[in-house]
């Protein structure tokens, strides 16, 4: 059996590490090893931060309304795919696939919620709080936001954090763990 090495994507783009530290993949259920993951090196880590910071301006420049289109479009890919998922996660993490499923429905309520964005990024303006004076809010995207999650929900806990941040107009890195 081909051991598959799990590559790091960064942009639209599959990046192969130059790493030559790198940790086994076990299925929890057989200990059989399936998969080797390479250890992202601090240059690689360095450049999928600027990967990120380049895309920011013109991603935190999208109506609100257009990333939302993407973040549905994005759902429907989790929900074609939810089953897919699950198995993965019951593959590497050892979850019965009714539990990853539901692991993945969870995340996929998120991405419905981060869906309905444009709405929440609006804003408020008050007349007259006090004497010859109004206040207005303006929420504005942040930059680059970065999430790192534990092992023991693969997919929900990084769904709670990324279609958030990409909806409100960020760009995300993600660093799972590494076990």
């Amino acid at each position: 059996m081909q051991i598959e090495t799990i590559h790091n994507a960064v942009g639209a783009s599959r990046v192969i590490s130059n790493s030559a530290r790198r940790t086994d993949v076990f299925n929890p259920a057989t200990g059989e090893k399936i998969a080797e993951l390479p250890l992202s090196t601090l240059a690689e880590l360095n450049a999928a931060v600027e990967t990120a910071k380049a895309a920011f301006p013109s991603w935190r420049d999208m109506p609100p309304l257009k990333r939302a289109r993407i973040m549905f479009n994005f759902k429907n890919l989790l929900d074609a795919n939810a089953d897919n998922l699950a198995r993965e996660i019951s593959r590497e993490h050892g979850k019965t696939h009714a539990d990853a499923l539901g692991e993945v429905a969870r995340g996929i309520e998120v991405v419905d919620f981060a869906c309905g964005i444009p709405q929440m990024l609006k804003g408020e303006f008050s007349r007259n709080v006090g004497p010859a004076i109004d206040t207005y809010s303006d929420r504005q995207p942040l930059g680059v936001v970065a999430g790192i999650t534990p092992f023991n929900f693969p997919a929900m806990v990084p769904m709670w954090m990324f279609p958030m941040a990409i909806a409100c107009g960020n760009t995300f890195i993600l660093k799972p763990p590494s076990s």
